[in-house]
């Protein structure tokens, strides 16, 4: 009689033998087969398979290509479309929502993108995502020395503007509640309206 090992929870999976580098070959092949309206990442070790931002989240996401796309630093673009940049160091992928980046610096022939080349990023809040963009992905973004990291929690309606990037994360954090103004830094420097942004 041959045993079958009980099955295993995504969360109970040892990490590939090959590491970050074995996780990028599997997000590569999980991302050629997914159909359009998902997007992957590799979040707290794991290949993570999640939808695009809702509809209903595409008047804020515009709102932020025009307010902060206009105050980019020389050479820099901003996408609101889901992009794949690679944290090497510290073994993540994320794809954020929003992402102002050196457009030289983004011309390559690959799923992921350099995460040195970005000066923002933005991400907004949803269910699934929540935890990981208000903990994980902060504290990753400021080790990487990304300037800006812009949080829009769309459930709890509130901005949070982090900047100020070393080696343990952002040193500092601004919160306003949806309707405010908030202060966007350097290389930015420009405030950002959320008047008409609802939760």
């Amino acid at each position: 009689m041959v045993e079958t090992p009980p099955p295993q929870s995504i969360d109970e999976l040892p990490e590939p033998r090959g590491g970050f580098k074995e996780l990028c070959r599997i997000l590569e092949q999980v991302d050629a087969g997914l159909p359009d309206g998902y997007r992957t990442e590799i979040i707290g070790g794991k290949v993570v398979v999640s939808p695009w931002s809702k509809p209903s989240y595409n008047r804020i996401l515009d709102a932020l290509i025009e307010q902060l796309g206009a105050h980019a630093p020389e050479g820099h673009r901003a996408w609101g479309y889901p992009n794949l940049y690679r944290f090497e160091g510290q073994s993540k992928a994320y794809g954020p929502d929003l992402h102002i980046a050196d457009e030289e610096a983004v011309q390559v022939d690959s799923i992921f993108l350099p995460g040195e080349a970005l000066s923002l990023v933005g991400e907004l809040t949803s269910p699934s995502t929540a935890e990981a963009d208000r903990g994980e992905k902060a504290e990753v973004y400021g080790k990487a020395g990304v300037p800006v990291y812009v949080l829009v929690d769309v459930l709890q309606g509130i901005v949070v503007v982090y900047s100020n990037p070393s080696e343990h994360g952002y040193r500092a954090a601004t919160r306003i509640e949806f309707g405010g103004t908030v202060h966007v830094p350097a290389p930015f420097d420009c405030k950002l309206d959320t008047a008409d942004w609802k939760a």
